[in-house]
């Protein structure tokens, strides 16, 4: 079975994708860009990359196993997202058919119209993997109740993993042309999970727990 992958961020084409190998075998089964207006949201024609990270972070998805993906952009220009915005995202993948949905960003406020779309995912059969600091304040989506969380974590190289906690896992952070942190820490766990078969959101958590390389979080010695 091949995973059909929901990305919420900010690629909205092929553009920026020559870091996947040729050999990879993965389709785009769908784009499209979220943009608030006049306190709705508009779907509208993607537009080009306007950070390049959406497209580094598809690029590693895609790699290693066949994957259908539906590019949600929800950053359109270099200035923030909305919430609604990024529901919208969710449910247009959700429509789709996408039996995960991957968010390497996180949102400061709980929103009920967040809210709602992640638990509508979740009771579609949809799993999620959502960005969450490892540290300061808890960020939304990656905070709801069934959704995985992940984070960086400095011990792991590519293709390692930590588990944190109950849902919460590390990656590396760094990839090559984008900036570390939780965004592509989250992002190597996604790449993790799909170089299986499709699983259930449980197993997922399951099956990673085994494989980690690191238990519980990072020891950090305090500054003299």
């Amino acid at each position: 079975m091949t995973w059909r992958v929901g990305l919420v961020d900010s690629c909205g084409g092929l553009e920026g994708m020559d870091a996947a190998a040729p050999e990879d075998a993965w389709s785009l089964a769908g784009a499209a860009a979220f943009v608030p207006h006049d306190g709705r949201v508009e779907c509208r024609e993607p537009v080009a990359d306007p950070t390049g990270h959406g497209s580094r972070i598809a690029a590693l998805l895609i790699s290693g196993r066949p994957v259908e993906l539906l590019l949600g952009q929800v950053f359109t220009t270099l200035g923030p997202t909305s919430s609604a915005a990024v529901a919208a995202a969710i449910d247009w993948a959700i429509e789709r058919r996408a039996g995960l949905i991957h968010l390497s960003l996180g949102l400061a406020r709980d929103r009920a119209v967040l809210c709602t779309a992640v638990q509508r995912a979740i009771d579609a059969g949809c799993s999620l993997v959502a960005a969450m600091p490892a540290r300061g304040a808890s960020v939304y989506p990656a905070a709801y109740p069934g959704v995985i969380r992940a984070t960086g974590d400095a011990r792991c190289a590519p293709e390692e993993l930590a588990c944190l906690g109950p849902w919460f896992f590390g990656g590396c952070p760094r990839l090559e042309g984008a900036r570390g942190g939780a965004s592509i820490g989250a992002a190597w766990v996604t790449h993790a999970i799909l170089q299986q078969s499709p699983l259930a959101a449980p197993a997922i958590v399951a099956a990673l727990t085994a494989r980690a390389t690191y238990l519980g979080p990072e020891r950090r010695t305090p500054a003299a």
